[in-house]
Formats: structure tokens, C-alpha cells, sequence
């Protein structure tokens, strides 16, 4: 039995029609997930393959890769899961195709088998199309993936279509029964991201705000954040949708993106994780009491926050507790594939999670050679005999490099093999990697990976069990370890591990080993492989990319030693430019303080807070003639230059590269891809 989970919303990357439903506005981490026989056999994000970072667009990408790993095609899935409740979608399709005459289909099945079919030129029969619950969905891809035969299953998020942000469940066989739902108007993410917008941020940057919570002092706002919620017995509480105007009126002042941190900003991120782990912590300790269950899986968008899935290890109200690696809606293609998989065969049993290398394959160091073939021109390569050996020794030398390996991860944490990886002993490394890739705040941690064998010997385990090969869960650095690591100890002795086995990472194993043997520290600096503008790197190609427009000392790649070389602007004249599909274009008239008019040219892209770059007149010029087939030379002597000159507008392109809003490839990549 194959059966293809999916999430995400229904446009393509080209479409910007679906901005005022929550079909589009509200949708992220699209992804798809080939399950066969209750096993996984692919899975993707589909930001990892359209490049735009927490996608919400339909994942055709994926569900094709997903087909090419499992050797076949759509007509052979038997089932397609899509991740909320048929009514529900049918009542967003409708009010668009009455209100906007946006879809011209009133059937929900028949929306998305004609949207697929448009990509894979088969008529899917509608009716093995099947939606399921969103938060059964997450509650199925923790459960089912756990190992346990009976537990507790809470699912916490931001809001669902069918109106709830989490539900409370008690499970035992195939079994999920309910016990209580979290209403959107009750919902703990949406919280977290309303208060997160007085210190700068918005709608998935809520980790950073963990992050900074550690440099604050919670008491300082203790009695204020009291207000935000009232607790009820039996694991109820109700929040105070008025508290946002509560904060405001009490703050001194709220910090606006780029503005430098005070500490009362330090203080709200504080109280505003130890409320939310209040409030959690309350329904956890009532709901265990009442079904006795020793046993906890969590999903959705709030088990993510690594803070709180530590403390409840630490409170010992679990012998077990499981998180969902994928605990975002990515994870929900997972869950309904999931959940169909045992109504179709109860009696399919799905495997414990092991790892999450569910993805693209970096094994033929052929295809590598080729590719580096193609960008020789900026890089030198080698080939190396012992690329472990080699790998350890540049990193216990100082060197930051970039690790692409095996298949790609699936979720949104770097595992060792599409990571950059750096020496965890010297604090300052924690600066050199943010002035090198990251570009982001300062305060925020580096996690460490160590080999399994040496975890209780760096970190303090709680007696609690639980999986730590994931980054989810945040726990004590043993007080004798923590000046050792400093580039991956937080300001409060914490670190947010992941632990490696030998036996579902062998080469990154070999490698952090390599490295112990070497300094006699089994752990190494992992953070994901890309820049602040981008998703995780998936591709050769992808890697390479990241690895030009940082400052990443080397990238290894298979077996491939990979250094950049020096080369003068004039190379770049050689690349050729193409626009993402999902970018567009903007040229706006407006006026001056004086009252004169003037011309304003920019980029923007369909997702996201679809801000728009600003452009000069030359570089948007150039780009209404990027086709995809021109080089920037040829695209110069068609636009000119105006009052610039030829360094000046690689300049600028190299900048939009950078941030992801250009695509640039060698000629020889598109000249191949002509023949």
C-alpha cells in the first residue's frame, strides 16, 4: 500500500492569486511524503527544491522526488492524504470561487487532481484523494513514529482550518482518542508570535526568541504576564485575547527589526517563555494524572520549543517522552500518510524513528566531479583518499566548513549532512560563524552534535527517557564542560543537543570521532547549511551556491575538497541571471518631500511579507531582459549601463544573489543543459 501525504497550499511558485485565504496566507512548510507499507520510503520540504524558505506553495517538487526515490509514478499511489478536513477546505475553495472567481472547481478533489495533473499528466481518480484532521495528523506522525504502544499525545500549534490549536489525546494501539481541543482563540503559538512582535519579530521566528530568553530575568514581568492567561482545574485555561494591549501599555519601549536589545526586551522574552511553559506544564501534569499514562509524544509548531520540551524532561512527570522531529506541518504529510496507512491495514506496523535521512542522495562522486567541472572557474577541487581524516584535521585546525553527505534531512534541523560544521571549544567561534553565513543575532546558540557514547559524560541526561538525536530537547551542560565548550554552551549552561550513532550516521559518526581523536573532545559545532536568505542547502548545486556567497573556509562535498579561488569581477560578466519564478518586478511612481515625482524600482516575491528590494533603474532594466539563456555580458550591452558602470552592476547582482532574489549560473551550466 503507497500512500502519498502532502501539505502546503494549492498554488504554484509563479501564482500570487490566493493572498486573502487562509489557504495561502496562513499555509508554510509544505512538504510530501511517500509512505509504502506504513515505512517511509521519501521524504521532502519543499523549500529544500523551490528555495523559498518555509514554502507554502503546492509541493509539486517534492511529491516528484518523492516518485523518482520510490521508482514510480503517480498512478501507482494508491491514496493521497491532504492535511486538514474536507469541509473545511471546501468552505475556503467556495468563498473564493464565489467571492474572487478564484477556483473553478466547488470539489476540493477535483481542485487538486487537476492541479497535479498539470505537472504529472495523469488523471488521478479523485476519489483516492482523502483529507484528514490537522492536529490527528500531527498527533499520528508522533505516535505512530514512537515506538510506544499506548501514550499521552498532546498537539500544540498556532491555529487549523478546522478551528483548534491543539488537542489533548489518549492512545493506545491504532487508537487516538480525544480528550480536549485548544480552540484558535485559546492558542499558545499564536500568543507566542503576537508578543515576540514587541521585540522585533514575527510568524516563524519565535526560536529566536527562545534563544534570547535566558539573557532575561522572568520576575521582572512575572506578575504582568500573570494577566495573559487564567488557569482552570482539570488542565483548562483560557487566555486574555486583550493582553497584547496590556503589554503595550507597560513597555517602555518595543523594539522595531535591527534595533539593538535593552534588557527589559530580554526580560518579555523571559516571561513570556516561562508563561507559556506555565500554561503547559498545567495541562501536562493534570492530563497525565488522569489517564496515568507514563508515556508523552508531542507535535505541532510549539513542541519545537526545545526550551520547554527540556523542562518537562527535567520535571520527571514521563518515564518517555517523544517529539516529533517534523513537529511543524511538514510533519503533517507524514502524520496523514500516517493515519490512512492503519485505516486502510490496521495491522501495519510502522518503525520506531530512526533518523531522518529521507532525502536526496549525495553518493556518486561522479555527478559531483561533473558539477564542480561546471563552476571551475570559481572553485579548485580534489579528490580526497581519507575525506574523514581530512575533514577532522581542517576543523581541529580552525576551519569552518560546509559537510554535504548522504541524503538530506527531513525537518528543519541540520543533522550532519547538509551542516556546517566548526571546532565547539572556542567561544568566539560563535562570532566568526555569524560574520561568516549567518549574519544573525549574536546571542543565539550553536548547537553541538557528540558521538552518543560520550553524551552523559558532557550533558546532564534527565532520568526521563528520550530521543536527543534531533535538537529537540535543550539540557544542562555539566558544569565541568561548560568553559570547554563555548561555542556551543548558552548563556545559562544549556545546549540544545543532538547526539549521533554509529549505526544511522556512520561517516558523520567517523567523523566527530576522527575530531576526539584528535583534541579529545567528541563533539563538533553543527548549524545548518545555509545563509540567513535561504533554506538548508538539498543539491550539489545548492551547496556550492552557499558556500560562493559566504565565507565558509572550505566545502566538502562526497569525497571532494572544495576551495574557492580569486578571481576578478569580469568572471561574473560570464554568469547568466534568471529571476525565481516567484519574484516579480515593480516599478512605482511616488513623489519627494518637494513634490516632484520620481520612479522607484524594486524586486519582491509571492510569499512571505512580500517586502520589496529596492533596485536601481539599470539592474531592473537588465533584469526584464534576463531570460534565463543570456549572460550578464550580453544583458549589459542590451540594458547599458546608464550612469553606472560594469563593476558596479555586478556588484549589485552579486547582492541580490546573496539574498536569494536572483538565480546566477555559470554558461557552461545552461550551454550543457541546451545540448
Amino acid at each position: 500500500m503507497r500512500i502519498l501525504g502532502i501539505s502546503g497550499g494549492i498554488d504554484f511558485p509563479h501564482e500570487d492569486g490566493f493572498v486573502t485565504t487562509i489557504l495561502n496566507s496562513e499555509v508554510h512548510d509544505a512538504s510530501a511524503v511517500l509512505i509504502e507499507d506504513g515505512q517511509v520510503v521519501a521524504a521532502y520540504e519543499e523549500e529544500r527544491l523551490n528555495r523559498i524558505k518555509h514554502s507554502g506553495k503546492l509541493p509539486i517538487l517534492s511529491i516528484r522526488r518523492c516518485l523518482e526515490l520510490g521508482g514510480i509514478r503517480l498512478d501507482d499511489v494508491d491514496k493521497i492524504v491532504f492535511y486538514c478536513e474536507e469541509t473545511q477546505f471546501k468552505y475556503e475553495t467556495t468563498t473564493h470561487r464565489h467571492k474572487y472567481r478564484q477556483f473553478p472547481y466547488s470539489d476540493p478533489k477535483a481542485w487538486i487532481v487537476e492541479r497535479l495533473k498539470q505537472f504529472f499528466d495523469t488523471d488521478f481518480k479523485k476519489e483516492n484523494v482523502v483529507f484528514e484532521n490537522h492536529h490527528y495528523c500531527h498527533a499520528a506522525s508522533a505516535y505512530y513514529m514512537s515506538g510506544f504502544d499506548e501514550a499521552l499525545v498532546v498537539t500544540i500549534d498556532g491555529a487549523s482550518l478546522e478551528g483548534n490549536a491543539g488537542i489533548v489525546l489518549n492512545a493506545e494501539g491504532n487508537s487516538l482518542k480525544p480528550l480536549s481541543h485548544i480552540s484558535n482563540d485559546d492558542s499558545l503559538g499564536a500568543f507566542y508570535t503576537q508578543i515576540i512582535e514587541f521585540l522585533g519579530y514575527t510568524t516563524h521566528d519565535e526560536y529566536k526568541v527562545m534563544g534570547l530568553a535566558p539573557y532575561g530575568d522572568p520576575a521582572k514581568f512575572r506578575r504582568l504576564f500573570k494577566k495573559a492567561f487564567t488557569l482552570f482545574p482539570e488542565g483548562k485555561f483560557r487566555l486574555n485575547r486583550s493582553f497584547y494591549y496590556v503589554l503595550m501599555d507597560s513597555i517602555s519601549n518595543p523594539r522595531l527589526k535591527g534595533e539593538l536589545f535593552t534588557q527589559e526586551h530580554k526580560d518579555i522574552a523571559a516571561s513570556l517563555q516561562e508563561a507559556l511553559e506555565n500554561v503547559v506544564m498545567h495541562m501536562l501534569t493534570h492530563y497525565q494524572q488522569a489517564t496515568g499514562r507514563k508515556k508523552l509524544c508531542m507535535a505541532g509548531g510549539v513542541a519545537h520549543n526545545c526550551t520547554l520540551n527540556g523542562k518537562i524532561l527535567y520535571s520527571g512527570l514521563f518515564d518517555e517522552v517523544f517529539v516529533q522531529p517534523a513537529a511543524h506541518d511538514a510533519g503533517n504529510a507524514l502524520g496523514g500518510a500516517l493515519l490512512q496507512s492503519r485505516k486502510l491495514a490496521p495491522s501495519t506496523q510502522t518503525e520506531t524513528l530512526r533518523h531522518l535521512y529521507w532525502g536526496s542522495a549525495i553518493q556518486n562522486n561522479d555527478r559531483v566531479l561533473d558539477i564542480l567541472k561546471q563552476w571551475e572557474r570559481f572553485v579548485t577541487y580534489r579528490k580526497a583518499d581519507h575525506v574523514v581524516e581530512t575533514a577532522a584535521k581542517l576543523i581541529a585546525e580552525g576551519a569552518v566548513i560546509g559537510w554535504v553527505q548522504g541524503r538530506s534531512e527531513f525537518g528543519p534541523r541540520a543533522l550532519g549532512n547538509r551542516s556546517i560544521l566548526a571546532d565547539p571549544r572556542p567561544a568566539e567561534n560563535k562570532s566568526i560563524i555569524n560574520a561568516m553565513v549567518k549574519k544573525r543575532e549574536g546571542y543565539r546558540p550553536f548547537a553541538p552534535s557528540i558521538l552518543e557514547e560520550y553524551a552523559d559524560d558532557y550533558y546532564v541526561l534527565p532520568q526521563t527517557k528520550a530521543p536527543y538525536a534531533y535538537m529537540n530537547f535543550v539540557l544542562k551542560t555539566r558544569e565541568d564542560k561548560q568553559e570547554l565548550l563555548g561555542a556551543v554552551t548558552h548563556v545559562d549552561g544549556t545546549a540544545r543537543i543532538q547526539t549521533v550513532s554509529r549505526e544511522t550516521n556512520e561517516k558523520y559518526w567517523h567523523l566527530i570521532d576522527e575530531f576526539r581523536k584528535l583534541t579529545g573532545v567528541p563533539v563538533l559545532l553543527n548549524t545548518s547549511f545555509n545563509n540567513n536568505a535561504e533554506p538548508i542547502v538539498d543539491s550539489e548545486e545548492d551547496a556550492i551556491v552557499s558556500f560562493l556567497t559566504t565565507n565558509i573556509n572550505t566545502l566538502i562535498i562526497g569525497d571532494y575538497i572544495i576551495d574557492k579561488k580569486t578571481v576578478g569581477k569580469e568572471e561574473f560578466l560570464k554568469f547568466v541571471p534568471k529571476r525565481p519564478l516567484s519574484s516579480e518586478l515593480k516599478q512605482s511612481v511616488g513623489y519627494t518631500a518637494e513634490g516632484s515625482k520620481k520612479t522607484e524600482y524594486g524586486i519582491r516575491l509571492h510569499f512571505g511579507d512580500k517586502y520589496k528590494t529596492a533596485l536601481s533603474e539599470e539592474m531592473y532594466r537588465l533584469l526584464e531582459l534576463a531570460d534565463g539563456e543570456k549572460t550578464l555580458a550580453e544583458l549589459v550591452e542590451l540594458a547599458g549601463c546608464g550612469n553606472k558602470t560594469e563593476e558596479d552592476v555586478v556588484d549589485e547582482l552579486i547582492a541580490l544573489w546573496s539574498l536569494r532574489l536572483i538565480y546566477l549560473r555559470p554558461f557552461e551550466t545552461v550551454a550543457l543543459a541546451t545540448v
